[in-house]
């Protein structure tokens, strides 16, 4: 796989650049509004770190200024129903070092703001993408207030909005609590999502 390209500067478009390596391949990478906009001169070396996309027409190039960002649209692509493009497109509003803050907040409807996420489907990459955050070393999200009974219920919450029965979360839920009371929402998820997983295998 693709891992880091550099080179001259052949073009620059709406989806991305064409960039011309030494050995004479010339490869078109696919980027977030903020790397794009950072382009120099037609000409001018640049360089990025890549994820490759392979499918079964195509083999896509997606390039980053840092290595925090591709870090990060790999996180995205490990979100359910959420492809390279809307990862992409994440990333164009929201740089990595942003969407850990919006992760350790408690306002998924900033995700809305991106073109094509409607509010439900921000409600649910909210959810996960808070997860899979912490999990990858992130920032911790803030304590939701008004104690067990709230962590309780918007956890439940969240656990339905991906997918999983009231009842069979409301049980592995409690069993995380009454081990851990402490735990606020984001904790609560991460111990629940855990349990659910050790059943499934």
């Amino acid at each position: 796989m693709i891992g880091y390209v550099r080179g001259e500067l052949l073009s620059r478009g709406e989806r991305g650049a064409l960039v011309l390596t030494p050995g004479g391949v010339g490869y078109e990478i696919r980027l977030p509004a903020s790397a794009s906009a950072a382009l120099p001169a037609r000409g001018e070396v640049v360089e990025f770190y890549v994820h490759t996309v392979v499918r079964e027409d195509a083999i896509d190039l997606y390039g980053f200024s840092s290595l925090d960002d591709r870090a990060v649209f790999e996180t995205l692509l490990g979100i359910s129903k959420l492809g390279p493009k809307t990862a992409l497109a994440i990333l164009s509003v929201y740089d990595a070092t942003a969407l850990r803050g919006l992760a350790a907040g408690n306002d998924p409807d900033l995700l809305a703001r991106v073109p094509g996420i409607g509010k439900k489907s921000a409600q649910r990459i909210f959810l996960e993408l808070k997860y899979k955050l912490d999990m990858g070393g992130g920032p911790a999200a803030m304590p939701a207030p008004g104690g067990g009974a709230t962590v309780f219920s918007d956890a439940l919450a969240g656990l339905c909005n991906l997918g999983y029965g009231e009842a069979q979360a409301a049980s592995v839920l409690r069993a995380a609590l009454d081990e851990e009371p402490d735990l606020d929402v984001s904790q609560a998820l991460r111990q629940a999502l855990k349990r659910l997983a050790k059943d499934r295998a």
